[in-house]
């Protein structure tokens, strides 16, 4: 067999250059896609049959903005003193509203997490566009309406909002009593966040928790749905607070691993970490 000539050899050399051209260029395309650099986000998990189902789980994935706002919503309900339901009416008005964003924009001149309108007394733009006071606003709007706690959630919404659909916000329910269930501490470990992108935070941990939760007394030991409570508003408030670890009735979320892992006994202490400013 005669040996490969010159021109071969040299066409087989850029060809192999090509190759390793054209699969640098995909290793780096892939480095920069979302397969490789998963999107952050945040998960609410919640068990809806026994436990020994595998099929018993309903996950409902949330933005990190989503289960911010959420976070905000529950915290603000704490606050108050409202009960659980409370929380699972707002949350599904929200959803039905604004997709639990903090809109800029609405039909005519409504604005904010709950598409309150400035003309029809809910607050200036600047205070609607605040989500603790939009949702303060919306409790104690919600507080004043007759019978409310015995109403289903679409009809509690309603009796709010005077929406054009008033059965739209039945089609939350589920996720939004998930959310609250995960944000109230009646379903515990039930709300992770993944893939985060942590920064020292420009906002005091401190004063959030004050606004929010009306406390900063946060760490130590608490009854265990309390304990829940915070934990999972600490978790879901972890980007914008620098939070990367929290540890809650003996369970410990870190920011690297997106999930929950049992590591001490259920005792109802909460702990935290941030990540520490650069030097």
């Amino acid at each position: 067999m005669r040996a490969p000539s010159a021109g071969t050899r040299r066409t087989l050399v850029l060809a192999c250059v090509a190759l390793l051209g054209v699969g640098g260029l995909l290793f780096v395309l892939y480095r920069a896609s979302p397969f490789a650099h998963p999107a952050p986000g945040c998960t609410v998990s919640l068990r809806v049959g026994a436990v020994d189902d595998p099929d018993a789980m309903s996950d409902f994935a949330l933005t990190v903005e989503q289960a911010e706002n959420g976070a905000t919503i529950a915290g603000v309900g704490a606050r108050l003193g409202m009960p659980d339901h409370a929380v699972t009416v707002a949350i599904a008005t929200a959803l039905q509203e604004s997709g639990l964003h903090n809109l800029s924009y609405g039909d005519r001149d409504s604005i904010g997490l709950f598409q309150q309108r400035p003309s029809q007394g809910w607050g200036t733009v600047a205070q609607i566009s605040d989500p603790v006071y939009a949702a303060t606003a919306f409790y104690q709007r919600l507080r004043q309406q007759r019978n409310w706690t015995t109403l289903e959630v679409t009809d509690a919404a309603q009796l709010v909002q005077r929406s054009a659909a008033p059965q739209a916000y039945a089609q939350w329910e589920p996720q939004a009593r998930a959310i609250a269930a995960a944000l109230t501490g009646e379903a515990e470990g039930s709300l992770t966040c993944h893939d985060l992108k942590l920064t020292v935070p420009k906002e005091s941990l401190v004063t959030v928790a004050k606004r929010e939760l009306g406390t900063a007394a946060l760490t130590g030991r608490h009854e265990p749905g309390r304990s829940w409570a915070l934990g999972n508003w600490l978790v879901a408030h972890a980007a914008r607070l620098g939070i990367d670890q929290v540890t809650a009735n003996g369970r410990t979320w870190t920011a690297d691993s997106g999930e929950w892992a049992n590591t001490g006994p259920a005792d109802g202490n909460l702990a935290l970490h941030q990540i520490p400013p650069p030097t």
